[in-house]
């Protein structure tokens, strides 16, 4: 499928922002950011003022970089990378020794990147493998405005600051104490580096080659999508939705596994998401008399649960288990509450049928709202 270059072009200039600014809520943001874009077509580009980042010069310093970056992003998007293009499978995986120490320092260093967060157990595991250590010196240059993109960093340790160029005047934007990740962008877009990164201090960063990083975040990010839609294709609840609402649910979906006879939720807890089975069996239990479990039902791949405690807002009305190793896809309560209004009728509905089978293994006195 071919990306619409006007499309590519309002990505670029949001992504730009928000790596720049860095702002506490992407959604929030990105309304903001794509509303004041349709308000302003004919200042095209531009980017707002700052509302989410407690520093004043970050908003203009972004707007002066868009501008720069406005003549020279056709040739950018020309060469921007295609995953399913990409044949190199056959390459070989780049991997780097590390003791037990450092892949668990790297592992904590990673999860909370946004970039890493929708890949699996395997995936997670090829990143770590594929990034090596990199001890840095303050006042050296890690990256400079204008270069070829060789590399993403992930920071281990050390202060670091960002500068742009204005053609006029180094400005700094943003400074990374002892967390956070860079690089990204150079090689998400194939476009020149949009900033200098210097080490205030003597520190130590993890980094990955450009090939690598497109290979597992690009290109896996391009699979997990297409398996998603496909498993989404066969929720029959989630016939409702529209073309792009399916995408957009793909994207959000989060791959967990759990091994035979592991809980995946537990009644009585508080609900964080809701769960589509992609491969294996699952089975659904409450309490009974005496406290023991009874069995109620049993879900298989393209069935989903989990949604009941998030449509009725009360806590998990049942337990479920793992019957063999179970790969799902987790949904969690914000996306839920964006993404699947569409479907509210249907999950209702069926909340309905669940409630009627309680009432025949339990007796009348069974009632969902009871659970707590």
């Amino acid at each position: 499928m071919n990306v619409p270059t006007e499309l590519r072009e309002a990505l670029l200039e949001f992504t730009i922002s928000y790596l720049l600014e860095r702002p506490a809520d992407v959604l929030d943001y990105a309304v903001e950011f794509f509303t004041k874009m349709r308000d302003n077509r004919d200042n095209f580009p531009y980017y707002f003022k700052e509302k989410a980042s407690p520093d004043e010069s970050v908003a203009s310093n972004a707007e002066e970089f868009a501008l720069r970056f406005n003549n020279r992003r056709k040739s950018v998007f020309a060469e921007a990378y295609n995953p399913e293009e990409d044949d190199d499978d056959d390459i070989p995986k780049q991997i780097f020794p590390k003791s037990d120490k450092q892949r668990q320092r790297l592992a904590d260093s990673v999860k909370n990147i946004l970039l890493f967060r929708s890949l699996d157990h395997e995936q997670i595991n090829e990143v770590l493998d594929a990034m090596f250590e990199k001890n840095v010196h303050q006042d050296e240059s890690i990256i400079k405005q204008g270069d070829d993109g060789d590399y993403f960093y992930v920071i281990q340790s050390g202060v670091y600051e960002a500068f742009i160029f204005d053609g006029k005047e180094e400005k700094k934007i943003h400074t990374y104490d002892n967390v956070g990740s860079f690089g990204e962008l150079a090689l998400l877009y194939n476009m020149p580096r949009a900033a200098t990164i210097t080490a205030v201090t003597d520190g130590s960063l993890w980094a990955m080659d450009r090939q690598t990083f497109r290979r597992i975040v690009l290109k896996s990010t391009f699979k997990k999508r297409q398996m998603y839609e496909h498993l989404i294709e066969c929720v029959p609840m989630l016939k409702t939705l529209q073309p792009y609402e399916r995408m957009n649910l793909a994207d959000a979906l989060i791959p967990r596994i759990y091994p035979d006879k592991s809980r995946i939720i537990k009644q009585g807890d508080a609900a964080d998401g809701m769960f589509f089975v992609e491969d294996g069996l699952i089975r659904i239990t409450v309490l009974g008399e005496g406290g023991a479990e009874v069995e109620v039902k049993r879900v298989e791949k393209g069935d989903y649960f989990g949604e009941l405690a998030l449509v009725t807002h009360k806590r998990r009305a049942a337990s479920a288990y793992a019957l063999g190793t179970v790969k799902v896809a987790f949904l969690d309560v914000e996306a839920f509450e964006r993404l699947l209004g569409p479907c509210m009728e249907v999950m209702k509905r069926n909340i309905d049928d669940y409630e009627s089978q309680l009432v025949k293994i339990f007796g009348s006195k069974y009632n969902i709202s009871d659970v707590r």
